[in-house]
Order: C-alpha cells, then sequence, then structure tokens
C-alpha cells in the first residue's frame, strides 16, 4: 500500500480536485490511454475525427484526443516478442467493413473467423494498421 502522504500535493494527489470522471470505486486508476504512433500523425487524426467520427478534445496546435467506445483490455501470452495491438470493435464486421470501405477505408485482410470472434485490419491513412473485431465472447465492456 502507498503511503498517502507521500503523494499528497504532487501530481499523484488522488485527494485533489480533479474534473469529474466516471471511476471504479475503490480503485486508483479511472481510464486508459491509447497512444498509436504514426509516420502522418495529422492525416491519421483526421481519419479518427472525419471517418470514424470519433467525439474529440483538442488540447493545442491541432493536437486531438479522442474519446474511443467502450474499451476492454485482454492479456495474451506469447512465446514471441511483448507487443500492443488496438482492436476496434464492433457488432456485425461485416457491415463496418462495407460502411468503412465506402468512406474509402482500405482494409489489409479479409475478414476471418477465429474461436472469439470475426477480424480483419484495415489501414490508417499515415501507414499503420488497425484490427476491427466482432467479439464472439461476452464483453467486458458490459459490466
Amino acid at each position: 500500500m502507498v503511503d498517502q502522504k507521500l503523494i499528497r500535493n504532487t501530481p499523484y494527489d488522488v485527494t485533489a480536485p480533479r474534473c469529474p470522471v466516471k471511476t471504479y470505486p475503490g480503485r486508483v486508476i479511472n481510464g486508459g490511454h491509447v497512444i498509436i504512433y504514426s509516420r502522418d500523425a495529422e492525416v491519421d487524426r483526421a481519419f479518427f475525427r472525419d471517418v470514424l467520427e470519433y467525439p474529440h478534445v483538442d488540447v493545442g496546435g491541432g493536437w486531438l484526443i479522442f474519446k474511443l467506445p467502450s474499451t476492454e483490455v485482454a492479456v495474451h501470452p506469447t512465446d514471441g516478442p511483448e507487443t500492443q495491438e488496438l482492436y476496434l470493435m464492433c457488432d456485425d464486421v461485416e457491415a463496418t467493413v462495407k460502411n468503412l470501405t465506402a468512406k474509402g477505408v482500405e482494409f489489409t485482410q479479409p475478414v476471418t473467423d477465429a474461436r472469439w470472434g470475426r477480424l480483419t485490419r484495415f489501414r490508417l491513412p499515415g501507414g499503420g494498421e488497425v484490427g476491427l473485431y466482432e467479439p464472439r465472447h461476452e464483453r467486458a465492456t458490459d459490466l
């Protein structure tokens, strides 16, 4: 347990007044922040704003931070390098692919079936890729 006296009046002071946020009772972590590194961040920000139509805040100089839909975290075993991936979830992957394709989104993999869902990947305008899947499992976002 962290000694609360050590963190008061520091950036980690959990008792300091903050903007109202929905929290998990009894927990000190109240959210997550996903970072996508891009060779063309400006065009990828425009993609999230204009194509995916995600709500956002401009924190200065055109630096946009987007509100994500309900999100969950999974930890998968690996024998290879430890990496992270971003998968956006949808209720109907075929309909979502059709909708995004009509907006000019390039899909880099066909829709495939896995035990845990139907998945594909699409290219961001800056060159990176993001996964998209329709889960078949119970969603933690419903908790």
